[in-house]
């Protein structure tokens, strides 16, 4: 069995190359969920304010006989706490629900362009890394032009944009974009939930040559593109899977073949982070 390393960020710290996403895990399940991710060796685990589940990944945490140095731990702001201030108060309210010192990847989850006020968020991010209060910050669901204003307006460039990225929909050009400034590519949603496309000719040969399961020829695709999938499953057969990649590089082919599988309209839900908003 192997698993993934790790990819430095543009800060000088560490993020594992595969994460463990927990969305929409809750309560008594989300505890056990990440304490099971925690345990086959999972690393980074992904939360938000908006999951509503800052609390059991404190838990799990808590639990889990992982010493705390060695976990990665991401939350992200949520639009309604969009300020300087703001953001001050919400990352305070998020350590205490994750009852931690620091958090170790701070993100803007959305941009809510029609507010306004991610640069000021940004601002306060930046402050809050330089107090040692966050080891790394970044942003989630920006655009090119949205980056391209943080660091204009601050000098400073996220170590890590989260993104939508799935076989069908690969994102190429802001995933290059990302890699010419330095921005670690994450992958929410990374196998596509419902609209997996495990069905497709293109995965099940490259499955079958590999002797791996579709779901590990896609998460392959995003590492051997750089890219670090965020995969969510309450089963621990599932998640050992998706840690451990056996069978080797995909070739050139075979990455060219599942990249081909994109679709102009291959978002998940139609959400465009130029018009689309959470609070």
């Amino acid at each position: 069995m192997t698993f993934p390393g790790t990819h430095t960020l543009n800060d000088g710290t560490q993020l594992p190359a595969i994460g463990f996403g927990t969305y929409p895990l809750q309560g008594a399940e989300g505890v056990e969920a990440v304490k099971s991710a925690l345990d086959i060796g999972y690393r980074l685990i992904d939360t938000a304010v908006n999951y509503g589940n800052e609390d059991a990944v404190g838990r799990a945490i808590a639990d889990s006989d992982v010493p705390r140095s060695e976990i990665v731990v991401t939350t992200k702001l949520p639009g309604r706490d969009h300020g300087y201030d703001e953001t001050l108060r919400s990352f305070d309210a998020s350590v205490a629900a994750l009852g931690v010192d620091t958090i170790d990847l701070y993100l803007i989850h959305w941009p809510n362009p029609s507010v306004g006020k991610f640069p000021e968020s940004w601002k306060a991010m930046v402050q809050l890394q330089k107090d040692r209060r966050v080891r790394s910050i970044g942003v989630s669901n920006f655009t090119r032009p949205f980056l391209e204003r943080l660091g204009a307006e601050t000098g400073v460039l996220p170590a890590v944009n989260q993104i939508e990225v799935h076989p069908y929909f690969p994102q190429e050009s802001l995933v290059e974009y990302h890699r010419a400034q330095g921005i670690v590519t994450e992958a929410w949603s990374p196998l596509g939930k419902r609209a997996a496309p495990y069905q497709e000719q293109a995965i099940a040969d490259i499955a079958a040559a590999h002797d791996i399961t579709p779901t590990q020829a896609v998460l392959r695709w995003h590492v051997q593109r750089g890219i670090v999938p965020l995969p969510k499953s309450g089963n621990p057969e599932r998640q050992r899977a998706n840690l451990s990649l056996p069978g080797g590089d995909l070739t050139a082919a075979e990455m060219s073949a599942i990249t081909a599988l994109g679709r102009e309209n291959g978002r998940l839900f139609g959400g465009d982070p130029n018009t689309h908003e959470e609070m």
